[in-house]
């Protein structure tokens, strides 16, 4: 493990060079970083093949591509945040509870934000938490309004994380299904015992869902008599962060 953090160190020393230069030989490399040859060769020869690095018919290095790809993930994710926090926050000053965003990665959500409420009784979730695609209110929204949601769920093997989540492969389609007709899902103890989540998508000004939105706190203040309200107020968030990213709510 030692010895895969250090490689792992080692690379990015490269990958930092073009920070200042816009590109090198492997030459250029060693000298700059003191890498052995070999060394350096099989890091730049990984780092080429994934993408990160891109060599020209002259033998010079530059950054990849697939830093514009990241580049413009960490753009859009900041732009989101920035549109939905003061959205968030009148969710959470209105209801008392805590509010959560999260966008996909890959086949997880991930919150890219949180905001918490002052209620005794909590919910102690955190920014970067990632949960399965099956399981959680933010995770389905994301996983119903997927191309390859009913792949995922083929391929899925659906593991239990609490007494609430969803292990059945056709009811988890039938949910996602319902959840596309409604704008709206709701999850009873799926990722924590005795906690209850309200979640609707987030559109960007193609259309397509790209983040969700939620309502999250003990099931104890998530009654049947207060859902209705908890579940028009965060399709409502919703909407006004979709408008704000461009998107035109039909008529």
């Amino acid at each position: 493990m030692q010895q895969v953090n250090k490689t792992v160190i080692k690379s990015m020393d490269i990958l930092t060079l073009f920070r200042t230069y816009p590109s090198l030989t492997l030459n250029e490399i060693i000298d700059l970083t003191g890498t052995p040859k070999t060394s350096a060769y099989r890091m730049v020869s990984a780092l080429t093949e994934m993408g990160f690095l891109e060599k020209d018919q002259n033998g010079k290095y530059t950054l990849g591509l697939v830093f514009l790809e990241f580049g413009q993930l960490v753009k859009d994710r900041l732009d989101l945040r920035n549109i939905a926090v003061p959205i968030m926050e009148h969710l959470r000053d209105d209801l008392k509870e805590a509010v959560h965003l999260a966008v996909r990665d890959q086949n997880e959500a991930i919150y890219i934000d949180k905001l918490d409420t002052d209620q005794p009784v909590r919910l102690f979730t955190k920014v970067g938490r990632r949960s399965p695609l099956y399981a959680g209110a933010c995770s389905r929204v994301l996983l119903s309004y997927a191309e390859d949601r009913e792949t995922y769920i083929d391929e899925t093997p659906l593991t239990p994380i609490s007494s609430g989540t969803i292990t059945d492969k056709r009811q988890l389609l039938d949910r996602c299904l319902q959840t596309r007709r409604e704008g709206f899902t709701i999850s009873h103890s799926e990722l924590e015992e005795n906690t209850t989540s309200v979640a609707a998508p987030v559109y960007d000004a193609s259309g397509a869902v790209i983040a969700a939105i939620s309502i999250a706190g003990p099931d104890i203040r998530f009654g049947e008599e207060r859902l209705e309200r908890l579940t028009e107020k965060v399709k409502e968030g919703a909407f006004q962060i979709s408008e704000k990213l461009g998107w035109k709510r039909s008529s």
